[in-house]
């Protein structure tokens, strides 16, 4: 069976084709500009160079169209036809209290999916449209909703509630959900993998780095705990959002600055984090390179960035009554050689000792730890797209 994964954002689509007999990727695609003057599509077909088709797309049906005959191209495509795809997958931001694991799409999962949109605004909407798009187009076919937060359903109350009124969860079912989850699930099961140890007996630490970030902590295969919360927002520090604050800083600035609910969102969101601090950029390289150069900004950026993580890590250990293994993914986590050994430093006591020789490496899975370090570190690059096509393959058998 070939499936197709899909990814589908404001004004984005990500795509992957993946055989399911041997799990190679036939083709990967992004979309972008959707509904937006300029619409491009680029698309990557395995063993033939890239292509760019700019064409002016009004909506994600008009872009599902475009990705769909592009896929069965008799130049470029990667399919003789649209019916060698078995099952499409779709990845879904927010499945609220009400999914724990990947399901088949029918009018009860939509109907979750749209419950959601109001606690994931950003995502949901956008996540909806490309499902009704490609369902319209492709109706015969099962589709299949992964869900960000289903790995994280194994906490317990203790961890997820927030200490507010109990009616507020009751009535608004606010508490803390998680994301990231299908990267979680797939580098902690490497994690597992590399440490020679059944999944069920490890305990371990995932650190999901990149413009936006969170961790988990994984005790005998069932999270405890994780940094995002509500919403994305809660934990780490990232590109543009900020993490964790005095919650009383949300009303004082928009008091003094007068902003609405709307734009104090916006800030907290899209101006602060990394950003925020270093006024440089959201993005790692960027900030460690004015570093270098001496910005004062960009150093303490990198500076409360590294104590934020080791805090959390320092967290997880005491909840996970110790530590098999931490673990380095996304795009910061997998390419941050710097990064990686500023948050390991000085965490012996812990048991967590790099090789920094080892370390001076990216994109590649590797255990950079020492051999005396009763923690391993390992950097595992993730693939989401992977755990969104097992799912979807396993349902549709």
């Amino acid at each position: 069976m070939k499936v197709l994964v899909v990814n589908c954002g404001s004004s984005s689509i990500k795509y992957q084709v993946v055989n399911m007999l041997d799990e190679s990727v036939l083709a990967v695609g992004l979309v972008d500009r959707v509904g937006i003057p300029g619409s491009t599509l680029e698309h990557k077909p395995e063993g033939k160079d890239k292509v760019v088709i700019k064409e002016d797309l009004s909506d994600h049906t008009a872009g599902m169209k475009l990705v769909l005959s592009t896929l069965a191209d008799p130049q470029y495509g990667c399919l003789k036809s649209m019916d060698e795809i078995g099952a499409v997958g779709h990845r879904v931001v927010h499945g609220g209290e009400f999914f724990s694991e990947s399901v088949i799409i029918d009018d009860e999962v939509k109907k979750v999916i749209r419950d959601c949109f109001e606690i994931a605004p950003l995502h949901n909407p956008p996540n909806m449209m490309g499902i009704e798009a490609c369902m319209e187009m492709m109706p015969n076919i099962n589709h299949i909703a992964v869900f960000d937060t289903a790995f994280h359903q194994t906490m317990s109350s203790a961890n997820y509630m927030y200490a507010l009124p109990y009616e507020v969860y009751e009535k608004y079912r606010v508490r803390r959900y998680g994301f990231h989850g299908t990267s979680h699930y797939y580098v902690s099961h490497k994690a597992a993998e590399m440490l020679g140890k059944p999944y069920e007996e490890c305990k371990i630490i995932t650190l999901h780095l990149g413009n936006g970030a969170s961790m988990a902590a994984i005790k005998n295969g069932k999270v405890i705990d994780t940094s995002m919360g509500f919403t994305p927002l809660e934990g780490l520090i990232m590109g543009t959002r900020s993490g964790d604050v005095d919650p009383a800083i949300v009303f004082f600035l928009m008091d003094k600055m007068n902003l609405n609910s709307t734009e104090a969102n916006d800030y907290f969101n899209k101006k602060s984090g990394m950003l925020g601090i270093s006024d440089v950029s959201s993005d790692l390289r960027d900030i460690e390179e004015a570093a270098a150069a001496d910005n004062k900004k960009a150093q303490l950026a990198l500076e409360v960035y590294y104590n934020k993580v080791k805090g959390y890590v320092g967290n997880y250990i005491a909840k996970l009554n110790g530590c098999d293994c931490i673990v380095f993914t996304a795009g910061v986590g997998e390419n941050g050689i710097n990064m990686r050994e500023a948050i390991c430093k000085d965490m012996d006591y812990l048991g967590i000792i790099m090789d920094v020789e080892k370390n001076n490496v990216r994109g590649k899975q590797i255990d950079v730890s020492t051999p005396d370090s009763k923690v391993k570190i390992f950097v595992i690059p993730t693939n989401e797209e992977l755990v969104i096509a097992r799912d979807t393959f396993a349902l549709s058998q």
